[in-house]
This record gives C-alpha cells, sequence and structure tokens, in this order.
C-alpha cells in the first residue's frame, strides 16, 4: 500500500480545522530518515566455513543492526547500524560472547 503523505496532511488539517481532533498514526508521521554508520569489525579464531555464520547471526540479533557481511579470509565483520540504537562495543561484544572474539578496527 502506498501512502501519500501531502493527501494525508491535507486530510489531517481539514479535520483539525472543523473542529475535530486528529492523530497522525506513525507509518505517516514525517520522520527524518535513520543515520546509519558502518564500521568493520577484526574478527579472531574463526576457523572453519560456519564460524561467519555464527558470528553474522549473533551481530544481526544486536538492536539497530541493519547488515552484516562476514570476510572469513580477512576474518573482518563489516557492520551497517543506526547509531542512535547500536554501539560498536555491543556489536564486537555480540561475537565475543559466542568465542569469536571482535573488535572495531580503527580508520
Amino acid at each position: 500500500m502506498r501512502l501519500d503523505l501531502k493527501a494525508a496532511a491535507a486530510l489531517i488539517a481539514g479535520i483539525a480545522g472543523a473542529g475535530i481532533v486528529a492523530t497522525v498514526p506513525a507509518a505517516l508521521a514525517m520522520a527524518a530518515p535513520a543515520i546509519v554508520r558502518t564500521s568493520v569489525f577484526a574478527v579472531s579464531k574463526m576457523t572453519c566455513a560456519t564460524c561467519p555464520i555464527a558470528v553474522k547471526t549473533a551481530m544481526s540479533r544486536v538492536a539497530g543492526v541493519k547488515q552484516v557481511k562476514v570476510n572469513f579470509e580477512a576474518k573482518t565483520a563489516t557492520v551497517t547500524y543506526d547509531p542512535a540504537i547500536a554501539k560498536p562495543v555491543t556489536i564486537a561484544m555480540a561475537s565475543t560472547d559466542i568465542g569469536f572474539p571482535a573488535q572495531p578496527v580503527a580508520r
């Protein structure tokens, strides 16, 4: 379903002008787009083909993480996340907690 924000705003303005109280549903609220950040993490102790799957799964479960790409050969994970929700230390700890110590790589 496509939402026409201008039409919704006009409708709400018309309702409000008639003395009826109206609220905007969250789906129609005109919020600023979320800011995302991408960080690279060095991940150690990955020794087999299933290790990157475990790292990706753990990091993906952190609230605010949008995308995780693990490079087995380079022993890194590139993570895109919302910095208002997720912090690099939390993302790294998710991997560390399952046996694959991770640290943000300084740029």
